[in-house]
């Protein structure tokens, strides 16, 4: 799969909507910039390109190549200067630091007075909006500023200041500790996966304690206890407690509507905790809250009120379409799933800059089960082979995995069998290679590996003997997500009894419910 390589100078002018390109050009003309400029003349090359390349800027002669570097650095700065000027992307961080940028400006004139009352409105604002650490850097030069200028309006002026200090400053430390865990144990979570035994799971609940800070809930502030849902939801992911996930996925959500101004000022947070509550609601297979939530989350996103930029619905869409089609794997409605898989294939294109090529092939595997559900095998093999013969992605292993097993079960089902051996041996290879293979995934090598010595006539039993061996594992603590990835149960099932994958699902998805 070759990939083009990316200018992030192209990107970022391919990124702008029409209205922040009429923003840039009228900043331009404020500078009273020629309209001749080098880099103005970029500018629309660069938004006449349908894809980068260099030969097609130095062909309009306006610059050589030695100096195209800086012009494009030039350029660069000045486009991130007239966004941060448009209305459309003013945010409370930025002006609370352009506040403290003014007051810095004005402490720097001898303007005191002038500089204190800017650092107390936004101080206040920042400390409203839980935006501590500017708020901290606000108090800091207050202090600076007070030990010049003196006011003697309050006498205990200089108390006031260093307890707000030290209180800020002591948030700020239990805030940094709780992220730098989420961050640490979501990098483990990368590097090894999932806990697959009681030695793992005993390593990573010790890493986990060792690193929680002491703190009293009831002393948290809204900022500090969104960290430490998100902690203790990586660690209950990576130890496979989806209960636990769903407890404190909800406990981040319901943070939110506590404080429901903060959701326009950190929307990718709200976002992502919306994304955690399906995502465990999913594992856990609790259809009707997850069908709840997850109209919730349309209904919301759609808000007038919502924020809107690139980065955020590209998020929205990411999540909305990913859990739009979980529901229908739970609910054995393939068939009914396919119309997703146009609005998803446009989305992608639509939004090619903000979802990472990893999340894309996540899309992939998405479809091709989508298509295997319904007995469209040839389909189903056209997008394994996207994620197999990706070679530019270094992607994780489980979903390679699961993408090869599904492959040869859909050329098993397409009736290929002049392929099926070599894939059989290239599936196998690879899946030896793999570290700390499920006991799911072994019993699959070894049945893969024996499928091409098995009489037709000897299928049937061979399907049994696989589906007993893997039935140990359905509810099994540590195995179970692997049948996440892949129904293998419900599709040997099928196999077993004559029936089509989605009638197994779906006559197990109306018994659950039944008894729910």
């Amino acid at each position: 799969m070759t990939k083009l390589a990316k200018d992030n100078l192209f990107v970022l002018v391919k990124s702008m909507t029409k209205s922040e390109k009429r923003q840039f050009k009228l900043y331009i003309g404020r500078l009273g910039v020629n309209e001749d400029s080098k880099f103005l003349l970029l500018f629309k090359v660069l938004d006449g390109l349908k894809a980068y390349s260099e030969t097609a800027i130095l062909k309009d002669g306006f610059v050589k190549k030695q100096q195209l570097s800086n012009l494009k650095a030039h350029l660069y700065k000045q486009i991130l200067i007239s966004l941060k000027l448009n209305p459309s992307r003013q945010n409370l961080r930025i002006q609370l630091r352009e506040q403290l940028d003014f007051a810095t400006i004005l402490y720097h004139k001898g303007l005191y007075k002038q500089s204190l009352k800017i650092l107390d409105k936004a101080k206040s604002l920042a400390i409203k909006n839980q935006e501590k650490n500017i708020a901290y850097e606000i108090v800091e030069l207050e202090k600076v500023i007070e030990s010049q200028y003196i006011t003697r309006s309050l006498s205990n002026r200089a108390d006031e200041l260093t307890i707000q200090a030290k209180e800020l400053s002591h948030q700020n430390v239990i805030a940094s500790k709780l992220s730098n865990l989420s961050l640490q144990l979501y990098g483990l979570f990368l590097k090894t996966g999932y806990v697959k035994n009681d030695s793992e799971y005993q390593k990573v609940t010790d890493y986990f304690n060792k690193r929680m800070p002491k703190y009293k809930i009831e002393a948290l502030g809204f900022r500090e206890k969104l960290w430490l849902y998100k902690s203790y939801l990586w660690y209950s992911f990576l130890i496979q407690d989806f209960k636990s996930c769903y407890k404190y996925a909800r406990k981040w959500v319901d943070l939110f509507y506590d404080n429901e101004t903060m959701i326009p000022l950190n929307p990718v947070f709200f976002l992502k905790g919306y994304q955690y509550l399906l995502e465990a609601l999913f594992f856990a297979k609790h259809h009707q809250k997850f069908k709840s939530v997850l109209s919730d989350f349309e209904k919301i996103t759609q808000k007038s009120w919502f924020p809107h930029d690139d980065n955020i619905d590209g998020l929205v869409f990411l999540y909305l379409y990913s859990n739009k089609i979980n529901l229908h794997f739970m609910q054995g409605t393939f068939k009914e799933g396919i119309p997703l898989i146009d609005e998803v294939l446009i989305g992608l294109e639509k939004h090619a800059n903000q979802i990472d090529e990893y999340h894309v092939m996540v899309f992939y595997y998405k479809i091709a089960s989508l298509y295997f559900g319904t007995g469209d095998y040839e389909i189903t093999i056209q997008y394994l082979s996207k994620i197999i013969n990706n070679k530019s992605l270094q992607m994780r292993e489980d979903l390679l995995c699961f993408s090869r097993i599904l492959n040869l079960v859909a050329h098993y089902e397409a009736g290929l069998d002049y392929q099926l051996d070599g894939l059989i041996k290239s599936t196998y290879k690879f899946l030896i290679k793999m570290e700390d293979l499920y006991a799911v995934q072994k019993e699959m090598v070894l049945f893969l590996k024996g499928l091409g010595d098995i009489y037709p006539n000897e299928l049937k039993a061979a399907f049994k003997s696989l589906y007993q061996k893997l039935l140990t594992y359905e509810n099994h603590p540590y195995e179970r997500r692997a049948f996440l990835y892949l129904d293998i149960i419900s599709w040997l099932e099928s196999k077993i009894e004559n029936k089509s994958t989605a009638d197994v699902i779906k006559e197990k998805f109306t018994k659950i419910n039944n008894l729910n």
